[in-house]
């Protein structure tokens, strides 16, 4: 089964990426694959002006998969993961998020590194990765990016999440809507409002323009971040009790190393 659906619209200028696993929209390996194979066959397309991402259900995703945090598959699971980012921000490509329900973990770093994100009131926004015991190297990058490195770091040190309305109070969401439905209408008039009249080319001149600075943050301390996940953080003891613990459904125990 296909955990990722694909569409385009309005001549084929605006391509739809849907997160679909019948559940939770979960990024595992397999949906982070299918995500890669997309964006390589949209970079081979000039006319496409937007990619859309939104998760199939009541919710955007839960996040990466936290059986494929584990010591064994970290490595190969963050080096899977992080091909995301830096594809999209090699596309050049405007991007947009629509979030309903939970946007967490892995899937509100998707949604970060969006150009624009939308909302409805469902939306719950959060970085629990430190109640496991780890850390999410993008958004330790892109959160302060987009709301200021106070706020990023409240959030990413407490692992709290927080609701549409907050989210846009601190400048992490560009709009709220009340529901699915309107949130689904908006994006269709900001697209036809802002995207369809515009040039395809002149759109990824002005989105690589506006993310100089992002791609060299990215380019430079992402691989350190991912380094230091794997070669440190992951030999800590707290760190692999964190993930166990949470697979395991109980509390984890921590040993403060």
């Amino acid at each position: 089964m296909e955990k990722v659906k694909f569409t385009r619209s309005h001549d084929g200028t605006i391509a739809h990426i849907v997160l679909d696993d019948g559940q939770g929209n979960v990024l595992d390996n397999i949906m982070m694959l299918e995500i890669l194979d997309r964006l390589q066959a949209i970079g081979q397309d000039p006319k496409i002006k937007l990619i859309t991402f939104q998760g199939a259900g009541a919710h955007f995703s839960f996040g990466a998969s936290v059986e494929e945090h584990t010591k064994e598959f970290a490595e190969a699971m963050l080096r899977t993961f992080h091909k995301i980012f830096m594809d999209l921000l090699q596309l050049r490509i405007p991007t947009l998020a629509l979030v309903s329900g939970q946007c967490l973990g892995g899937g509100m770093e998707l949604a970060l590194i969006c150009s624009v994100i939308l909302a409805d009131k469902s939306a719950r926004f959060g970085q629990p990765e430190i109640r496991l015991g780890v850390f999410p190297p993008p958004a330790s990058i892109l959160l302060p990016e987009r709301i200021g490195l106070a706020r990023a770091e409240e959030l990413l040190l407490t692992g709290r999440s927080v609701d549409a309305d907050e989210a846009q109070r601190i400048g992490l969401v560009h709009a709220v809507y009340d529901d699915k439905d309107k949130l689904e209408a908006a994006a269709e008039d900001w697209i036809l409002k802002h995207v369809v009249p515009k040039s395809a080319s002149s759109l990824r001149f002005a989105s690589h323009a506006a993310r100089i600075k992002l791609n060299h943050l990215m380019n430079n301390f992402l691989p350190q971040l991912e380094r230091l996940y794997v070669t440190q953080l992951m030999e800590t003891r707290d760190a692999n009790e964190g993930i166990t613990a949470f697979l395991e459904k109980r509390k984890p125990q921590w040993a403060n190393a």
